[in-house]
């Protein structure tokens, strides 16, 4: 590169100023692909069970356990046991805080999105 057309780029790149975005501090609990992907199915069935759950996800039950047991931890979802005849049933269904808690992890997708976009 000619020294006057590098000295043109130099001088081009100290006048540009940083755009500042704030990235969201996302809520990682949600974040992780499997623990959104089961807040998302209870976002839209009110209840689901353990076995419908581990089809949607296509994965082990040690997943969809470890999973399910972190967001009930965290009173996004809440797990209830019962019998049908002598077969153990497992359904979930998403809390209150559950629900907020993908509403604000959505928003702050939606501004990043937003502000990546430039609108």
């Amino acid at each position: 590169m000619a020294k006057a057309a590098r000295k043109h780029v130099d001088e081009v790149v100290a006048r540009r100023q940083p755009v500042e975005t704030k990235i969201p501090d996302f809520d990682r609990l949600i974040h992780e692909k499997t623990r959104l992907a089961i807040v998302s199915a209870l976002a839209v069935n009110p209840t689901l069970s353990f076995n419908e759950l581990k089809a949607i996800l296509e994965t082990t039950d040690g997943n969809v356990s470890v999973h399910t047991r972190k967001l009930e931890e965290a009173n996004y979802l809440v797990c209830r046991k019962s019998f049908e005849g002598r077969i153990p049933r497992t359904e979930y269904s998403l809390t209150a805080a559950g629900r907020r808690a993908l509403e604000r992890y959505l928003s702050h997708m939606e501004a990043l999105i937003k502000a990546t976009r430039g609108k």
